[in-house]
C-alpha cells in the first residue's frame, strides 16, 4: 500500500522533479560501483606490472646463465683443440703413464679459462690426468656414454662419491648446513652434501682426426659467490629499482640455496642465507611440475616479488633451480598511494558530475535516451525491440507512443520482404539445382559419345592391318602348299590370334555402336567358360599368391555368346586379382536358382581383399567410376550391358559368410539358344 502511494506521488511530479531524482541515482550507486572496479584493475594492473618486470628480470638471468654454460663448453673446446695440449699427447698411446708435465699444462688452461676443475680421461674412461694430485682411491666423475661425442655443457648434480676429481678447495666449499626455513617442506637432513657443477665434455683428436682422449672440465656452483653476484649485477644495476628496493639472485640445489646475495639476517646484514630453503609451495610448482613461478613468495624474512625456473641436468630431469626478484615493501605502499591518489580522483569527479547534473538537467533528457537506445537496438537486428510505456503522461509518452507503431510497421513489412525474399530464393535454388543437373547430363552425353567416336575410330583403324594380315598369311600358305603342314601350328596360332583381333575389334564396336553388334548365341557351360578364363588370366595368378577355390553345382547351361561371356568374366577374375596384391583365395562358383520360366544360373566370383566402399557399391557399374589410379571406370559398365543384353544381370556386394572381400554375382537366364544356320 505504501509503495503505491508512493508511486502515485512520484508520478505527480513534474519532469524537472523526475529528472532531478533520477540524476542523483547514477551518481550515488553507480559512480561508486565504477569507483571500486577502478580501483581493484588499477590493483591487479600493478601487480601484473610488478610480474611482467621479473619475468623480464629472469629472462636477463637466464640468458647470462646460458651464456656461462656456452663459454664453458667453448672453453672446453678451446682447451681440447689446443695445439699444446697436442703436442703434449703426441707419441702417447692408452695403457702408458700420463706425458711429463701434462699436469701443469692443465693448470694453465684451468687458470687461463677461469674454470674450477679441468682433467683428460683415456678413451677406455680411465683418468689419465687431473688438475692436482689426486688421491689414489679417489673415484672419477660419472662419465656418459657418448662423452667421446659430446661438446656442449650441462648443469650436473654429483653424489660425495663422485666429487673424487675436484680439488680439495673446491671441496670445502661443497657442505651446505641446512638452516631452518619458514614454509619450507620438512626433512630429516642437517647438510646438503651434493656438488651442482657446470660440466663440459670434448674430443681430443690426434692429426688423423682419431679420439685419442676426453677432456671434461667445468665450475662449481656451490658457494660461487663472484658467479651469484655478477648475476645479481647484470639483472640488477645499482639504481635500477626505485624505492629503495633491492634485487636479489639465487642458485638452488634441490630446495636448497648453494649461492645467494639474499641475506640471512635483514636486507642489511652481512651473512648471506645459504642453507635456507625455498618455501613448500614453489617446490611442488617448480621442481615437482616443471612450471616457471612468477608471484610474490617469502624469501628467508620478507615477501618478494619473485621468478623461479627449473635448472635441468643433461637427461631433462630437473634437479635446482633459479631465482631472481625484489623486494615487494616499497613497490606495495607506492601502489597504495598510487590506489589512494585514485579513489581521491574519482571521488572529486563524482562530486564534480552530481553538481553537473544537478545543474543542466533538463526536460526530456530519460526519455529520449530510452528512444535512442532503442533506435541502436533495431540497426543491431533487434526489430522486435520498443521503446514500451513511459512513466509519464506528457508529450514525452505520445512520442515514445508513436515511435513504438512506427517501428511496428516496419516490421511488419520488413517480415513481408523476408517471406517474398525466402520464396525468390527457394525458386532459384530449384532452378539452379535443375540447370546443373541438366549441364551434368549434358556432359556425361558429350563424354559418351566422345568416347564412342574415338573407339570406333580405333577400331577402323585397326580393322585395316588386320585384313593385310589375313590376306597376306592366306597368300603364304598358298604359296606353300604341302609345306605349309611343317609350320601348321605356328599358322594355327596366327589364324587364331588374327581372330582374337577381330574379335576385340568387334568388342570396340560393340561399345561405341552396341545396337549394331551382338554375337552368336551358343548353349554354354558356365564352368568350362571359367577354366577357359583361368586360362586367359593365368599369367596374372602365377605371379600372385592367390588359392583358387571352385565349386561348380550349376547342371544348366545359357544361352549367350561365348565370347562375351568370357569377356565379362575375365574382367572380374582381373578386378578380383588385382583385389588381393598380397595374395589370398579367389572363389569360383555356379548353381542353379528357380525353375520354369524363372531357370536361372549364377556365376560367382569371390575374392579376400578389402571389400567394396559403401559410397561405391551404388555407382559401381555406372561409367567413369573407378578407385583405381590408372583405371578407366568403363570395365563393369560394359560388362553389364552385355549381360543386359541377354536378359541377365550382374551384381556386386561385399562377403556376409564371415570373411572379408567383394563378391560379384552373374544372374544368366536358362534357355536353349537356337541352332546354327
Amino acid at each position: 500500500m505504501v509503495r503505491r502511494q508512493l508511486s502515485l506521488r512520484f508520478a505527480q511530479w513534474p519532469i524537472r522533479r523526475k529528472l532531478l531524482a533520477l540524476a542523483l541515482l547514477p551518481l550515488l550507486g553507480v559512480l561508486p560501483l565504477l569507483g571500486l572496479i577502478l580501483l581493484l584493475w588499477a590493483n591487479v594492473a600493478l601487480d601484473r606490472m610488478l610480474i611482467t618486470k621479473v619475468r623480464a628480470d629472469l629472462a636477463v638471468a637466464h640468458g647470462y646463465f646460458e651464456r656461462v654454460l656456452n663459454e664453458v663448453a667453448a672453453s672446453t673446446r678451446a682447451v681440447a683443440e689446443s695445439h699444446a695440449l697436442q703436442r703434449a699427447l703426441a707419441g702417447w698411446q692408452p695403457g702408458q703413464a700420463p706425458p711429463p708435465g701434462l699436469q701443469a699444462l692443465l693448470r694453465e688452461f684451468k687458470q687461463r679459462e677461469a674454470l674450477d676443475f679441468i682433467h683428460l680421461r683415456a678413451p677406455d674412461g680411465t683418468l689419465l690426468q687431473a688438475d692436482f694430485d689426486v688421491a689414489p682411491d679417489a673415484a672419477p666423475l660419472p662419465r656418459h656414454s657418448d662423452d667421446m661425442d659430446r661438446s656442449g655443457a650441462s648443469v650436473a648434480v654429483l653424489a660425495p662419491a663422485e666429487q673424487g676429481l675436484l680439488a680439495p678447495t673446491l671441496r670445502e666449499r661443497i657442505s651446505v648446513p641446512l638452516v631452518p626455513t619458514r614454509n619450507a617442506q620438512p626433512t630429516a637432513r642437517t647438510h646438503e652434501d651434493r656438488a651442482m657443477v657446470l660440466r663440459a665434455g670434448a674430443p681430443v683428436v690426434d692429426d688423423a682426426g682419431r679420439p685419442i682422449a676426453q677432456l671434461q672440465a667445468g665450475l662449481l656452483l656451490n658457494r660461487n659467490l663472484p658467479f651469484i653476484d655478477h648475476i645479481n649485477l647484470i639483472v640488477y644495476p645499482e639504481g635500477s629499482l626505485p624505492f629503495g628496493s633491492r634485487g636479489t639472485a639465487t642458485l638452488f640445489l634441490d630446495d636448497v640455496r648453494i649461492s645467494t646475495n639474499v641475506r640471512l639476517f635483514g636486507i642489511n646484514g652481512e651473512e648471506r642465507a645459504i642453507g635456507t630453503r625455498v618455501s613448500q609451495a614453489v617446490r611442488e610448482a617448480v621442481l615437482v611440475h616443471g612450471d616457471t613461478w612468477l608471484d610474490r613468495a617469502f624469501v628467508v624474512d620478507d615477501w618478494y616479488v619473485s621468478a623461479y625456473e627449473p635448472l635441468h641436468d643433461a637427461e631433462g630431469r630437473p634437479i635446482g633451480m633459479l631465482y631472481v626478484g625484489y623486494l615487494e615493501r616499497p613497490f606495495a605502499w607506492l601502489k597504495y598511494g598510487v590506489l589512494a591518489g585514485i579513489g581521491l580522483v574519482f571521488f572529486a569527479v563524482m562530486l564534480l558530475s552530481a553538481w553537473a547534473a544537478l545543474r543542466w538537467a533538463r526536460g526530456i533528457f530519460q526519455p529520449l535516451e530510452q528512444m535512442a537506445l532503442t533506435m541502436r537496438r533495431v540497426e543491431a537486428g533487434a526489430l522486435d525491440a520498443r521503446v514500451g510505456p513511459v512513466a509519464s503522461g506528457d508529450e514525452i509518452g505520445a512520442l515514445a507512443g508513436h515511435l513504438d507503431h512506427l517501428l511496428d510497421t516496419i516490421d511488419a513489412n520488413t517480415r513481408e520482404l523476408q517471406r517474398w525474399n525466402s520464396e525468390l530464393d527457394a525458386k532459384v535454388a530449384e532452378r539452379t539445382r535443375a540447370l546443373e543437373a541438366a549441364q551434368q547430363q549434358l556432359l556425361r552425353s558429350e563424354k559418351m559419345a566422345a568416347v564412342g567416336q574415338l573407339t570406333a575410330s580405333i577400331a577402323h583403324e585397326v580393322n585395316n592391318p588386320i585384313a593385310v594380315i589375313q590376306g597376306n598369311l592366306d597368300l603364304a600358305r598358298e604359296l606353300l602348299g604341302a609345306d605349309a603342314q611343317r609350320v601348321l601350328p605356328e599358322l594355327t596360332l596366327i589364324d587364331a590370334q588374327i581372330e582374337r583381333m577381330r574379335l576385340i575389334v568387334t568388342q570396340l564396336l560393340q561399345f561405341a555402336r552396341p545396337t549394331e553388334y551382338a554375337g552368336y548365341v551358343d548353349n554354354v557351360d558356365p564352368a568350362r567358360t571359367l577354366e577357359d578364363c583361368l586360362v586367359l588370366t593365368g599369367h596374372l595368378l602365377a605371379r600372385s599368391r592367390i588359392v583358387l577355390e571352385r565349386d561348380y553345382a550349376a547342371t544348366r547351361s545359357v544361352a549367350v555368346n561365348r565370347q562375351e561371356l568370357q569377356q565379362v568374366l575375365v574382367n572380374l577374375l582381373v578386378n578380383a586379382i588385382h583385389a588381393m596384391p598380397e595374395g589370398g583365395q579367389l572363389r569360383l562358383a555356379t548353381r542353379d536358382q528357380g525353375s520354369g520360366a524363372q531357370a536361372r544360373v549364377e556365376i560367382e566370383v569371390a575374392d579376400t581383399g578389402a571389400g567394396l566402399p559403401e559410397d561405391l557399391v551404388a555407382e559401381l557399374f555406372r561409367p567413369f567410376v573407378t578407385r583405381k589410379p590408372d583405371g578407366t571406370g568403363l570395365g563393369l559398365w560394359i560388362s553389364r550391358s552385355l549381360v543386359e543384353r541377354y536378359g541377365g544381370d550382374i551384381r556386386a556386394a561385399n562377403r556376409r559368410d564371415g570373411v572379408a572381400g567383394a563378391v560379384f554375382t552373374v544372374v544368366l537366364r536358362h534357355e536353349l539358344a537356337p541352332d546354327k544356320p
